[in-house]
């Protein structure tokens, strides 16, 4: 009798891990497409935030999209199928672009985390 496991990996989209910060924070689910399997997965690299600080307030919600008022960036996928999730939150560190194939970060959020997380892309 054959047994097959299945693996899943997950994606490391810190380019150094010995020199981050993270926290976690609660994610939102509002605004976050079901893949076909119904299933909403918010990806590792991912720029998230809003308009209250998690950092001050430990009952904020996170949203992605928030470019603008960025306050960090995923450091593992979060699903919130079934509503609000928490999430690890890099808040200083660096992030390699190269990793998160399916995330594009906007020169918006580069700038609203400009000097706590550096982003960079190498293969």
């Amino acid at each position: 009798m054959t047994v097959k496991h299945d693996f899943i990996s997950e994606n490391q989209v810190l380019g150094n891990v010995q020199h981050k910060v993270a926290l976690p924070a609660l994610i939102g689910s509002t605004g976050v497409t079901a893949d076909n399997f119904g299933r909403k997965v918010i990806p590792a690299g991912t720029v998230v935030g809003g308009s209250t600080s998690f950092l001050d307030d430990s009952q904020a919600v996170l949203s992605a999209g928030q470019d603008a008022n960025a306050q960090g960036v995923l450091e593992h996928d979060v699903d919130v199928t079934a509503g609000n999730a928490t999430g690890t939150v890099i808040i200083f560190g660096f992030v390699n672009t190269a990793r998160i194939p399916n995330v594009t970060v906007s020169d918006a959020a580069k700038k609203s985390l400009a000097g706590k997380v550096t982003f960079f892309n190498r293969q």
